[in-house]
């Protein structure tokens, strides 16, 4: 038990970020106390989403239609209630399947907006509602879109402050970005924080194609993800070189990237998707802030995949590992979500120290 309550692992270099991030995030030395009777990663994974699911109310955003360079289109919902026109402006990503109404997403659009933060969900290529304009969707390699979205932002708030936040896959997107700017001297986001990245989408994959539990979370995803193929059809989009009834056969999210992903990307096979990907080998070209929140029990990386020693030798990139805590779990206390929970006070100490500094 002593185990599962404890000062979390903190990965970073010595060095001004570390001293910032020891001084005005104080999360990071408390202990993480975990719901106790949910210390099972599966369990807090899924609880946690049903009691966001259902305390957390949907949140009226407004909605604006960006038209993309290739003619496609993607939903950027904003919340700006309460916030001077020159706030700050956080960008969040959702993760796989998710949108901005995802339970997760609005534990982060709350506590965004608490702290007087701009903020626009970054809803992906046939996710929030709308239609698909052409067949391109989205994966975790491909961070265009984000650039397009980021500097559209910028061009309509010159000067204001840019940060933005990924939840696992979405963190994925986020951190290609941030390598994608590597050497370059402007650096449109200033800031930037990710939750459950899967890190190494190698050993992630292997992770959750593990029976029993594992592989239904797996399979669950894979149905989502499936769903949203279905729109190619329904918005009669022309197909790709790709068979769309055998895509919609697929069991996990392997045979999920095999079947579409690579294809519609132009990768040879899902393991040049995967190499492209991943992020555990790419800190070093990660020029900004940027903070992470792992938990060591997530099913969907494992705790020998998350770069640890990658992030000790990065000025840049800090890494906090709970012992538990799941996929985007993190529930906390007796009665979790009576208060504001460990992954979104993370966020908030986070982002009100960076715009204080």
């Amino acid at each position: 038990i002593i185990l599962f309550f404890q000062q979390p692992v903190l990965a970073c270099s010595n060095g001004k970020f570390k001293d910032f991030l020891l001084a005005h995030v104080p999360i990071l030395r408390e202990k993480y106390w975990p719901t106790f009777w949910c210390l099972e990663s599966r369990a807090q994974t899924v609880f946690a989403s049903l009691l966001r699911s259902r305390l957390l109310p949907n949140i009226k955003y407004q909605r604006e239609i960006l038209k993309l360079s290739d003619g496609g289109q993607v939903a950027l919902d904003w919340l700006e209630e309460g916030c001077p026109t020159n706030a700050p402006i956080i960008i969040i990503l959702p993760g796989l399947t998710g949108e901005s109404q995802a339970e997760y997403v609005k534990c982060l659009v709350n506590s965004a907006s608490r702290i007087k933060l701009r903020v626009v969900v970054f809803n992906n290529r046939g996710l929030g509602g709308i239609s698909l304009k052409t067949p391109r969707t989205y994966c975790a390699s491909k961070c265009d879109d984000l650039s397009e979205v980021v500097n559209h932002i910028r061009s309509l708030n010159p000067g204001i402050p840019l940060v933005a936040a990924g939840v696992s896959m979405g963190g994925l997107i986020l951190g290609n970005y941030l390598v994608s700017q590597f050497s370059k001297p402007d650096k449109p986001i200033s800031a930037a924080m990710v939750i459950s990245v899967p890190w190494n989408v190698f050993k992630g994959t292997e992770s959750i194609e593990k029976p029993v539990l594992n592989l239904l979370l797996n399979r669950h995803l894979v149905g989502g993800l499936c769903k949203n193929i279905q729109r190619l059809k329904r918005d009669k989009v022309p197909q790709g070189p790709w068979d769309l009834e055998e895509v919609l056969k697929s069991k996990t999210i392997r045979e999920f990237d095999s079947s579409y992903t690579t294809k519609q990307f132009g990768y040879k096979d899902v393991e040049s998707y995967y190499t492209d990907a991943t992020i555990h080998d790419k800190l070093h070209k990660i020029e900004v802030p940027l903070l992470c929140l792992s938990a060591g029990d997530d099913p969907f990386q494992p705790l020998e995949a998350i770069p640890l020693e990658e992030a000790n030798k990065s000025k840049y990139v800090a890494i906090v590992v709970t012992a538990r805590g799941g996929h985007i779990g993190f529930l906390e206390g007796l009665f979790p979500l009576f208060h504001e929970q460990y992954m979104c006070r993370f966020f908030t100490q986070y982002f009100t120290a960076i715009f204080a500094d």
